[in-house]
């Protein structure tokens, strides 16, 4: 059960390894594109590339579908990137079923796990499965992976990273799970650092902040959601950039959001603490571009700052 390209390298794993998959469960075709197409997800194209039968019920506890779902007979459930699942389904295999989650639970539960590690400066993250139960990411933990996150990572390295090492996970539990040779350790009762679903305001950049904090979180948001802020022109006008790309520097001689453009290749901002260089942007209506790249089609005009 999954739906993005996180879910269908654990799939294509699973099919490498000889694993006997009766069937595939994921989110319905979805319009995407200037035309609004529908589009399949990534792990339904690769199911059916591979002659996997898919399932893609818009209820999860639609009769006709849990009528299917049970037909298939599966000893066991893997879930990788879905959706909250009910009772109903997570209990119907007689091996029960298990989640792949992208930290080191009971760490980071939650919708963002990967972007919030990141952002919060953490020096390593993970993967873990584990059992389901009724509350979210809190079933007992199978087996974990720690991953490394550098400080040239952002959050699509680390994605990349977690996705590969969670493949590897998925299997190992498949695996053991198969030959009944698991044995599931409830997860630590303690203060815990959460992962909540990212909406825009969260993106935005408070230039206020000591710019560590801000190299994290632009970082801990490229290239999705993405961090932005508005760039505000002496004579008022405003215009919504996007920022992919940070490096600390060493001066500290900007107030918090002043602008120092040598309209070459050099875009430097001042944060409540210390400078940042920006090295990746994006306007508004325009692309994604390298610093020097877009300042040879934008000037910044002398006075603008962000905001």
């Amino acid at each position: 059960m999954g739906t993005p390209e996180f879910a269908t390298e654990s799939l294509k794993a699973l099919v490498d390894a000889g694993s006997n998959i009766v069937g595939v469960i994921t989110a319905p075709d979805k319009p995407a594109g200037r035309g609004r197409k529908l589009t399949p997800s990534p792990v339904k194209k690769y199911a059916e590339e591979n002659g996997l039968k898919v399932l893609q019920p818009e209820k999860l506890k639609a009769p006709e579908f849990l009528d299917e779902l049970k037909s298939l007979n599966a000893d066991l459930q893997v879930v990788v990137a879905f959706r909250m699942l009910p009772e109903v389904v997570w209990d119907m295999p007689q091996k029960g079923t298990f989640n792949l989650h992208a930290s080191l639970l009971p760490e980071y539960r939650g919708a963002a796990p990967i972007n919030w590690a990141v952002i919060n400066g953490e020096k390593k993250t993970g993967v873990t499965t584990f059992f389901l139960k009724h509350e979210i990411d809190t079933g007992d933990i199978i087996f974990q992976e720690e991953v490394p996150i550098t400080r040239n990572d952002d959050a699509g390295s680390v994605h990349d990273k977690l996705m590969e090492a969670g493949a590897r996970l998925v299997v190992k539990t498949v695996e053991a799970v198969s030959l009944s040779n698991v044995r599931p350790v409830p997860q630590p009762k303690k203060e815990l650092k959460p992962a909540p679903k990212i909406f825009k305001e969260d993106c935005r950049i408070d230039w206020s902040a000591d710019s560590l904090r801000i190299h994290n979180l632009v970082r801990g948001l490229s290239p999705y959601p993405t961090a932005w802020t508005e760039l505000i022109t002496p004579d008022g006008e405003t215009a919504s950039v996007k920022i992919f790309q940070t490096e600390k520097n060493d001066s500290d001689g900007l107030k918090a959001g002043e602008i120092y453009c040598d309209n070459h290749k050099l875009i430097l901002v001042g944060t409540g603490s210390g400078d940042l260089k920006i090295h990746e942007l994006q306007m508004a209506g325009k692309k994604r571009m390298k610093t020097a790249d877009f300042l040879r089609g934008h000037k910044i005009e002398e006075g603008s700052r962000f905001e």
